[in-house]
């Protein structure tokens, strides 16, 4: 079968400092999972002989980071393709505008074989999971090697109504935090930040104290996105270390959405304060993920508040950038990281809820019970130690060498981005990440224990694991009634009053009636 290389990928705009609007999308390609019916008499975890069936057609539909991107045709797809006996056709869509792509391609009923779906509470997804649009793939993990070690926590966390309508990607619980520049920390002289006020003292002293040493006024704290998780991860962490709750608190023995607590308010005017002061980025509200590392790299910005295995990715960046000028010290880390600071209510950390989004199997284009089997075997073939490392690092030889049992990936970056990063998108990770792992260095031995010790620190959401009926309706424009009011109070385009009285529009537009069912659920559970 030939193979269709074209690569679609939509383009986005950004209409104001909150929304961003898509301006061209197409999904191209191949439009269904096409099974013969051999497909009927293969055991749904089996390998089957190539010569017995098809390649299956998937087309699979996932953000990326970069610029770049691993091709249909590409190497490292193409092996990926013969290890399944599939014929893969890739949709990216770049990860700052995935949601509005993915609302848009919901919308339009033209699926692919296999969809992310970064938000599994996401009202649109909520109403189309609910009226049969997706599989429920829950009763079939049994029948494969590495899906039927699904975490049942992760399970329950990423239902729907203790239904399961796509694959969850796994993930550590404990993994977010805050990654920095060591080397700028010791130019200023400063130790690790312990508290929100060290943090503060922390990102002053990046922007003013020349923590690169060129003599020149053109650093600042700390870079931020338009897109980090729901809206910024940066502040959702931050917001925590003021006491205010994740999502939704528990006071007088009900539920309260998190904006409506004095500490959320209090994280507001902290961010208001760094934005003032110029230790973030003023165009935070419009810079792109794709480019969230460059200015911690290109010694612009000190910090990241995001996942802390980011630090060992920002270190290597930074190591290949001083080897090509000649000046990189490679026995030292550049980047450290750390679970957070403290407030008054302690150290606090926001959690994952165990993974990062679901691989969904749409029933539009996936259309019989053999054909979905197919497709799980596809990512339970993903889980597989070898594949795992595929689509992590590519192929050995071509874009990563052994050192040992550790890959040591290629330094050309250009052919890591057009070849490989970005597959890893598709990986599951269960049980766990089996495939081979870089190096284990110092930071990344650190990683991994601040990430199993920031469990202690977690705060919960009370409301995890309810479905809203409202919120599935009205989701959507309420959190963009709080996105926009957060966003112009930090920036200065409204004030405390104008930030209330966008609270009372939220309340106007539905929030009472979230409040309300939210709150009846939750005494459901707790009888």
């Amino acid at each position: 079968m030939k193979k269709n290389s074209k690569k679609w990928i939509s383009v986005a705009a950004v209409s104001t400092v909150a929304m961003t609007t898509i301006v061209g999308c197409s999904s191209g390609g191949k439009d269904a999972a096409t099974t013969p019916s051999s497909a009927a008499s293969a055991a749904p975890g089996a390998a089957t002989p190539a010569q017995q069936q098809a390649p299956l057609d998937l087309n699979v539909m996932l953000p990326i980071f970069k610029t770049n991107f691993p091709k249909d045709d590409g190497p490292v797809v193409t092996e990926i393709e013969k290890k399944t006996n599939t014929n893969i056709h890739l949709e990216w869509v770049p990860n700052a505008s995935y949601t509005d792509k993915f609302n848009i391609t919901l919308a339009s009923g033209k699926l692919p074989s296999i969809i992310y779906v970064p938000d599994v509470k996401n009202p649109s997804f909520v109403n189309a999971a609910k009226s049969g649009a997706f599989w429920e793939v829950g009763k079939y993990l049994k029948d494969f090697p590495t899906l039927n070690q699904a975490n049942s926590i992760i399970m329950n966390n990423s239902s729907i109504d203790g239904k399961n309508y796509g694959v969850y990607r796994g993930r550590a619980l404990g993994r977010n935090g805050i990654n920095y520049r060591k080397d700028w920390l010791e130019a200023v002289g400063l130790q690790p930040p312990k508290t929100i006020d060290d943090f503060y003292t922390m990102l002053k002293a990046f922007k003013e104290k020349d923590p690169d040493k060129n003599g020149k006024n053109d650093t600042y704290g700390m870079v931020m996105v338009k897109w980090t998780g729901q809206w910024a991860s940066s502040f959702d962490i931050m917001k925590l270390w003021f006491g205010a709750p994740n999502k939704w608190g528990v006071v007088d023995g009900k539920l309260v959405p998190e904006h409506q607590t004095p500490e959320y308010l209090e994280a507001l005017k902290f961010m208001k304060k760094l934005y003032d002061e110029k230790l973030i980025n003023q165009d935070f509200a419009v810079f792109d993920s794709a480019k969230w590392n460059d200015p911690v790299v290109n010694n612009q910005a000190g910090v990241i508040i995001d996942v802390t295995d980011n630090a060992a990715r920002l270190d290597d960046k930074i190591h290949q950038t001083l080897a090509k000028e000649g000046k990189d010290k490679p026995d030292i880390h550049y980047i450290d990281n750390m679970i957070g600071v403290t407030g008054k209510s302690g150290l606090k950390a926001l959690p994952t809820s165990g993974f990062a989004g679901l691989l969904a199997i749409p029933k539009s284009s996936v259309k019989t019970e053999d054909d979905v089997k197919r497709v799980l075997k596809f990512l339970d073939q993903m889980n597989s130690p070898e594949l795992t490392t595929m689509a992590g690092y590519g192929l050995e030889g071509k874009h990563y060498t052994k050192e040992g049992d550790a890959v040591v990936p290629s330094k050309d970056s250009a052919l890591l981005e057009s070849e490989v990063e970005g597959l890893n998108q598709m990986l599951p990770f269960i049980p766990e990440d089996r495939g081979l792992k870089v190096k284990q260095t110092p930071l990344r031995l650190q990683t991994a224990k601040i990430q199993k010790e920031a469990e202690q620190f977690i705060v919960a959401n009370p409301a995890e694991p309810f479905i809203s009926q409202v919120y599935s309706q009205k989701g959507q424009q309420l959190d963009n009634v709080i996105n926009d009011a957060r966003i112009k109070f930090i920036v200065g385009q409204t004030d405390e009053a104008g930030l209330k009285t966008a609270f009372e529009t939220w309340k106007k537009s539905g929030g009472d009636d979230l409040v309300k069912e939210m709150n009846e659920l939750y005494a459901a559970v707790k009888k």
